[in-house]
């Protein structure tokens, strides 16, 4: 990714470009084949140096003339079609469609392999049952395999989101100044059509002098939305290896690797806070995106610095993100024995709402039923009980359910709903985008 958004990149890729330009123009007659065949064959950054282009751009001024000097400078007569009836934007920003195009190929390989290593983990621990929590507190029992159901739902959809962007993503323009192509003569759009399909890409339809850029404010987003799609499941991650809950945990060298230079037991969650941290600084580029839509008249260059550094940045920290995400997933090490330890720490409580189903079905109001339930377990948590004891001290619950037949309703075994269910339907679903 970060060859991709280098400098020489850059540069070979306007080179690039510029050959594009100049054999849509022969394919319509406005230059000679013989001038697009030198002007190709010299397009390249080992013959057009990022040192004569700098060298050019000091004098200039003016980073795209550079490049169409450079190249004119190398290819003789033919230099004089270099650029012909067109503006530097055109330039620019079919420079960073391709550039887009190839980051969003790494961008969803990333993606793929994620989810590959995603169904993995929820196949292996489909049965793994675990504590469900909201608001940080016990709720009721699930597994393990149900809950990277989840994150692997999510991956899908960010497959998605991509693949259908790309339409949108991928498209530079060739409409000279303002977009209206006048310089381009009579044959302007056939020229733009030939150049943009050459080159795999998509057109402004009705471009200003530059691509629209609410094109790239959805690229943005929608690395930011990844990227925290991956800081929520590091941050679960990082929840559920602490010390009081202990149930997955990050691999670690224990031979060689330190996780503190005091502490010397620290065994640290880093690669999933190396992610959250990662994640906060691609949603810091959406803000300034935003703002790079907003152009004076046809345009002006107020988006011009912001853009070389949110693109880049973006597209590597969100491929740096990813990579570490499925590291972190690939190594994990999943501690079953604590997550039954935790579900047995909670003395039953999890299990009120079973209890209150019960009720219900035999005949008690749903309400009522609630009513016992928490009752009962509010008593169980202050003198210390179990929810069972504190159950069966109660008229109704004794009325309706034996010992035995109350020990089966709160057993968390029986209690986990159609969770390995649908992670099967999730896994099914996610092997047949992957192919």
């Amino acid at each position: 990714m970060k060859t991709i958004f280098s400098e020489d990149q850059r540069i070979d890729l306007q080179l690039k470009v510029e050959a594009a330009l100049a054999r849509a123009h022969a394919k319509v007659g406005n230059v000679p084949r013989s001038a697009a065949r030198e002007i190709t064959s010299r397009a390249s950054i080992s013959i057009v140096t990022r040192e004569r282009v700098y060298e050019i751009e000091n004098e200039t001024k003016h980073d795209v003339m550079a490049v169409v000097k450079a190249l004119s400078e190398k290819c003789g007569e033919a230099g004089n079609y270099v650029h012909l009836g067109a503006t530097s934007n055109d330039i620019i920003d079919t420079t960073t469609a391709l550039q887009l195009k190839a980051g969003l190929d790494i961008i969803e390989e990333n993606l793929r392999s994620l989810l590959s290593t995603l169904i993995k983990v929820a196949e292996e621990h489909r049965d793994t049952m675990c504590m469900g929590r909201t608001h940080g507190q016990n709720a009721i029992p699930t597994t393990y395999g149900f809950k990277v159901a989840g994150y692997a739902s999510e991956v899908m959809r960010h497959i998605e989101r991509l693949r259908e962007c790309r339409k949108r993503v991928c498209v530079g323009k060739l409409s000279g100044a303002i977009g209206t192509a006048a310089a381009l003569g009579p044959k302007a759009r056939d020229v733009q059509a030939i150049m943009m399909k050459d080159l795999g890409l998509g057109y402004e339809e009705a471009a200003t002098q530059v691509v629209c850029r609410d094109r790239y404010t959805e690229m943005v987003c929608l690395m930011a939305n990844i990227s925290t799609s991956c800081e929520r499941y590091a941050t679960e991650v990082r929840n559920l290896q602490r010390s009081e809950i202990a149930e997955v945990a990050e691999s670690f060298d224990s031979k060689k690797q330190v996780g503190s230079s005091t502490m010397a037991h620290k065994r640290n969650p880093i690669t999933s806070e190396n992610v959250c941290g990662l994640s906060r600084i691609v949603r810091g580029f959406v803000t300034p995106t935003f703002e790079n839509m907003v152009l004076w008249h046809e345009r002006d260059l107020s988006n011009s610095s912001a853009e070389r550094f949110i693109i880049p940045h973006v597209m590597i920290l969100t491929d740096d993100v990813l990579a570490k995400m499925e590291t972190v997933f690939c190594g994990l090490t999943i501690n079953k024995d604590n997550m039954l330890r935790n579900i047995n720490a909670a003395k039953g409580l999890i299990m009120a709402e079973p209890v209150m189903m019960a009720l219900t079905s035999k005949g008690i109001g749903r309400q009522d039923a609630h009513e016992i339930v928490r009752s009962r377990s509010m008593i169980a948590e202050d003198k210390g009980w179990d929810l069972q004891k504190a159950l069966l001290q109660d008229p109704l619950v004794k009325k309706h359910f034996t010992k035995v037949e109350l020990a089966a309703i709160m057993d968390p075994v029986n209690y986990l709903g159609f969770a390995p269910q649908m992670t099967d339907d999730v896994m099914t679903k996610a092997k047949k985008l992957l192919g």
